[in-house]
């Protein structure tokens, strides 16, 4: 049994189906990489992992139970736009999950566990290389330093599962360079199972261990909301470098139907 497994999930609003059908069983210690035309439900089966929606129809399981329609610390989420504090510097805005989880009436921990808590920040912002960096707010630092630090947030309460919504889209090309590196240091390092969304072919088959490609089975032009999509395409990569099917650079060029 995979670390996720989803069973026969739909997704509904009133009458348009967005996911239909989705059958698949997510492996502890795989990066997932998921592409698709816009609009084919990716983020939506992202927000399904992160309990932010729940199936319609169909059962999500997270490590043998079922998961729970609503956030939690074991699955931790990064976005395109930075999901930083810009009221907090770069230690209190990692320190904040721990403060919470700790303190959840007030909010901030105290004596030794502030300390500890400190500490504990202090060394995953090293992890992610901002060791320098923790007075700094986040006016006063690039994208790519920014986006660093939202990795740090996801990362200090030790998740499972680690979700990446388009992370490095908004980077310029040098620095994502730089991201790929230290996504896949942590993901080795850290033992974590990450699911990524991106519309950048080349960086799904070049990061993940799998693709998983959205799409929609069958279409009506004439009532396009009836039929949601579903992973169409799912590619087991057994070592780097495999060529990109044809089928997906496809897929890359269409809008969804």
């Amino acid at each position: 049994m995979g670390l996720l497994t989803f069973r026969n999930v739909w997704v509904e609003y009133g009458d348009k189906v967005v996911l239909e059908n989705v059958d698949l069983s997510i492996e502890r210690g795989s990066f997932v990489s998921i592409v698709g035309p816009s609009g084919a439900g990716k983020s939506t089966f992202l927000r399904l992992i992160i309990g932010q929606e729940a199936p319609t129809r169909g059962a999500i399981d997270l490590d043998g139970e079922k998961l729970r329609a609503e956030p939690g610390p074991d699955r931790g989420v990064v976005f395109q736009k930075y999901s930083v504090f810009p009221h907090l510097s770069a230690r209190d805005n990692v320190v904040f999950g721990l403060d919470c989880a700790g303190s959840p009436l007030l909010g901030r921990l105290s004596g030794a566990r502030r300390r500890a808590a400190l500490e504990q920040a202090d060394a995953m912002l090293a992890a992610v290389g901002l060791g320098d960096s923790g007075d700094l707010y986040p006016a006063k630092m690039s994208g790519g330093m920014q986006q660093r630090l939202a990795i740090a947030q996801a990362l200090i309460k030790k998740p499972r599962v680690l979700l990446l919504d388009e992370p490095f889209g908004a980077l310029d090309p040098g620095v994502r360079l730089d991201m790929h590196a230290l996504i896949t240091g942590l993901w080795r390092d850290n033992g974590l199972t990450i699911l990524m969304v991106t519309h950048d072919i080349k960086e799904a088959f070049k990061l993940g261990t799998r693709v998983l490609a959205f799409d929609k089975r069958r279409r009506d032009p004439h009532a396009p909301h009836r039929y949601g999509a579903t992973a169409v395409y799912d590619f087991p990569l057994d070592k780097p470098g495999a060529a990109i099917p044809d089928a997906l650079l496809a897929m890359q060029e269409k809008p969804a139907a």
